[in-house]
């Protein structure tokens, strides 16, 4: 899996970057969010606990997905301004207990 930052902007309002990005995946599926949020956080050189990512879309017929993710300062501007559901997506899976 290769990922390939296209664009990176910052807003400082909400102190952040936010980054659009390719994912190469040749002869494997669309990749988990948590496996993209690892791959990020490693090209950027930041902690992985302020990497979301967003939105993540796989072109129809091809090994590539497209991608939007938000690189917070702090984990805590993160939980203040990211939406419930975006923070879910992020964490990992948690297995049920029986």
């Amino acid at each position: 899996m290769k990922v390939e930052i296209v664009e990176k902007k910052r807003n400082e309002l909400l102190k952040r970057e936010e980054v659009e990005f390719h994912v190469d995946h040749e002869k494997s599926g669309t990749p988990s969010r948590m496996e993209v949020k690892q791959k990020i956080a490693s090209v950027l050189g930041v902690d992985e606990a302020k990497v979301f990512v967003k939105k993540l879309v796989t072109k129809t017929g091809s090994m590539t997905s497209v991608g939007l993710a938000n690189v917070y300062d702090s984990a805590d501007q993160a939980k203040l301004i990211e939406q419930k559901h975006i923070i879910l997506r992020n964490s990992p899976k948690l297995e049920k207990k029986e």
